[in-house]
C-alpha cells in the first residue's frame, strides 16, 4: 500500500491549503453521497485503514466518516481524475451519509424556477449526534 500511496501523493494536485475534493460514490449503485476534501494525512489514513478519513475544514482535523454518528464509509476504490486535482471514492456506506440525516448530501434540485427538497432525512440529525 506504501507504493501506491506515493504514487498517488506524487500525482495528486492539492491546492495552496494543502487539499484535494473528494466526492464519495457508493460503489454498487453510482449514487453520489458527498463531496469533502482530503489531505496527505487523510489518505494515508484512508488507505491504510480501509475507513474513509477526510479532512474537516470546519474543525481543521482529520475526521473518520462515521466516528461521531455510526455512519461510516469503507473504501473500496480510489480514484484520481485525468487532471490529478479530484478524488472519486468509491465506498461501502452504511447508514446516511448526510449530516442533516439524508442518505446524500445532494438532495436538493432545481425544478424549473424552484430550488426543491427531493429526499426527506431518514433519520434525526439529533439521534445522529445527540448533544452531550
Amino acid at each position: 500500500m506504501a507504493d501506491a500511496l506515493t504514487a498517488l501523493l506524487n500525482e495528486a494536485k492539492f491546492d495552496a491549503g494543502g487539499l484535494i475534493p473528494a466526492i464519495a460514490q457508493q460503489h454498487d449503485s453510482g449514487e453520489v453521497l458527498t463531496l469533502a476534501y482530503m489531505n496527505r494525512e487523510s489518505l494515508a489514513a484512508t488507505l491504510s485503514s480501509g475507513q474513509v478519513t477526510y479532512w474537516s475544514r470546519e474543525r481543521k482535523k482529520l475526521w473518520r466518516k462515521g466516528e461521531t454518528s455510526g455512519q461510516t464509509q469503507h473504501l473500496v476504490e480510489l480514484r484520481l481524475d485525468c487532471d490529478g486535482d479530484a478524488i472519486l471514492l468509491l465506498v461501502d456506506q452504511k447508514g446516511v451519509a448526510c449530516h442533516t440525516g439524508r442518505r446524500s448530501c445532494f438532495y436538493r434540485a432545481v425544478r424549473g424556477s424552484d430550488l426543491v427538497t427531493i429526499a426527506e432525512p431518514l433519520v434525526s440529525p439529533d439521534v445522529l449526534y445527540p448533544k452531550s
